[in-house]
């Protein structure tokens, strides 16, 4: 056979086994698991929690299973009960050692996967495999007989995106017509969501507690979720935990708490701790600038939010803040009575919700200027925002500002463009690195590698004035990246305060029931390899916004940048 019939053979076969596995998943799906559980005894969280570990390490590991020729789903959904079932957790783990050896033998690999240890970043969680409190002999033996034998490069379930190289999550059907409330599925759901960031997700290392007991945790609650919305309010929980302002349930925010379909018409943001009205989406209504919520429909807020906050995935506290405050105000449409602290005392008002596609909620996702993307403050002070630039216009805005001494950056909002490096460019006179990434291994699930700084280029013309950059909890992801960018020019600084620490280019994860979330999916760093995911940019010159600022209709962290400018004099 010829090379090029050889490799025709094999894409078929490929698309033959993918196409049987997702009409094997179609099947699934319809018809649901025919598992029902209402209690699970502490032995069967325990096996059920070895069971999910093996199905994942198998999953991503076994040579059968990531050439395709397993339904893996459905394998698990045929070993639920027999766990399930067991007298014993010994007896558990036999089962789960005759199922593994149901698969076949494994094969010698020839090549063999091999971990690179120059360019590590990450390591795989391969120390379980030895642990006698985890596993017995038996199982062991197998677990390490496949993690030997592994075949690089292999996997049926993920690949890299060719450009950005973070996971791509094939031949995940998403079982959008599942019967929920159904336990076998939702096992599936959370083992799924669990393993794929245990092997996949760059930021492992810096989810807060034990990864895995988290799993021994959620078990139960999703296996007793007995509504579609009680297990989608526990698989956003389980989100939460991971510590990842990119990952949510995106498929189903809606149901995020506090739901409704309308809401106030302000934007509400944390401001020295306290939730304030802070600009707004719509007509004002009774409510002001500066006001301090406190009660909402008779509820306290402070007691609301911590009860809330659990539903909410943020990489650090004001991301996580940020989120609450722009769906804190919703609920049915209406009048509502609302509790504020005002400057002179306490109100109580009355309030109406409206419907939330009636309005602009783009308002509440920057916090720059209002007004033309890019204009003098003064003769000799230039700014431009991040948040409506044109990639094809940023030349001509750094030639506006050429006779300029100061170039204020707004990074308070999200980029309408990606100017990373024809914006960067302009601020520095030589190649100059400015971030590093880890992309994951295929070969090693669970494992990263550092690549090659990436660097900016020189373009004209240059700017060598001082740069100003503006940076809140609104500047998250690509503004993060830009930040990072601009920090590098010789005579930068960032004002602002912490931003949302969460970076990388994002990867789709179907769940089941149609829903979906999203990851991180590559790691971002400097290039001297210091973290920014949870951390988030850093200022120099830390400047925030105060409650009087906001009722005096001040711009407090562009005054300290305007400051900072005067007196470099």
């Amino acid at each position: 056979m010829t090379q090029q019939r050889l490799s025709n053979a094999v894409a078929l076969l490929v698309a033959f086994l993918s196409m049987l596995t997702s009409a094997q998943s179609a099947d699934i799906g319809t018809a649901g698991s025919e598992v029902r559980i209402t209690h699970l005894s502490a032995q069967q969280i325990q096996g059920l929690h070895l069971l999910g570990r093996v199905w994942g390490f198998l999953k991503y590991h076994h040579p059968r299973v990531t050439s395709g020729k397993v339904p893996w789903d459905a394998e698990l959904l045929r070993m639920l009960p027999r766990v399930l079932d067991a007298r014993d957790s010994a007896e558990a783990e036999s089962r789960i050692v005759e199922w593994i050896d149901s698969l076949g033998e494994v094969s010698q690999c020839d090549p063999c996967a091999q971990l690179s240890q120059s360019r590590l970043q990450l390591a795989p969680r391969w120390e379980w495999l030895d642990d006698r409190n985890v596993a017995g002999d038996a199982l062991r033996q197998r677990l390490r007989t496949v993690l030997a034998n592994r075949a690089p490069n292999q996997q049926f379930y993920v690949s890299l995106n060719p450009n950005a190289r973070n996971p791509s999550f094939d031949n995940e059907s998403d079982y959008a017509r599942v019967p929920l409330p159904d336990t076998g599925f939702q096992l599936l759901g959370l083992f799924r969501l669990w393993n794929a960031i245990e092997y996949w997700f760059p930021y492992r290392s810096q989810i807060e507690g034990d990864w895995t007991d988290t799993l021994r945790e959620f078990i139960p609650r999703m296996a007793a979720a007995s509504t579609r919305n009680d297990y989608t309010l526990e698989v956003m929980a389980l989100i939460a935990r991971i510590g990842d302002s990119h990952a949510n349930l995106w498929s189903s925010l809606s149901l995020r708490p506090p739901a409704g379909p309308c809401q106030l018409s302000v934007n509400v943001r944390f401001i020295e701790g306290l939730p304030v009205v802070a600009s707004y989406s719509g007509s004002p209504g009774s409510l002001q600038l500066g006001d301090v919520l406190e009660q909402l429909d008779g509820a306290v807020l402070s007691e609301q939010i911590a009860r809330w906050r659990p539903y909410y995935a943020g990489s650090n506290d004001g991301s996580r803040l940020r989120d609450i405050g722009r769906f804190m105000t919703r609920g049915q449409c209406g009048p509502t009575t609302a509790v504020v602290k005002r400057e002179h005392g306490e109100l109580k008002l009355q309030a109406e919700r409206v419907p939330t596609n009636s309005l602009n909620l783009k308002t509440s996702n920057t916090n720059d200027l209002a007004g033309p993307t890019f204009r003098l403050l003064t003769p000799s002070i230039a700014y431009l925002k991040i948040s409506s630039v044109k990639a094809a216009e940023v030349s001509a805005h750094i030639q506006a500002a050429r006779d300029t001494e100061a170039f204020i950056v707004d990074l308070r909002g999200y980029p309408s463009e990606f100017v990373v490096f024809k914006l960067g460019g302009h601020f520095v006179a030589r190649q100059t690195p400015f971030a590093r990434f880890a992309i994951p291994d295929l070969s090693n699930p669970g494992a990263f590698n550092w690549m090659e700084p990436v660097s900016l280029n020189p373009e004209q013309p240059h700017y060598g004035g001082k740069l100003l950059i503006l940076v809140d909890e609104t500047t998250q992801s690509q503004a993060e990246h830009t930040a990072m960018a601009l920090r590098a020019a010789r005579r930068s600084t960032i004002v602002g305060s912490a931003t949302a620490g969460a970076n990388g280019n994002i990867s789709r994860l179907p769940l089941l029931g149609g829903m979906w979330a999203l990851i991180s999916g590559i790691g971002v760093y400097y290039p001297d390899k210091r973290p920014t995911q949870r951390v988030g940019i850093q200022p120099d010159i830390a400047a925030r916004p105060t409650v009087n600022g906001i009722r005096q209709g001040q711009d407090e962290v562009l005054a300290e940048a305007l400051r900072q400018v005067s007196a470099a004099h």
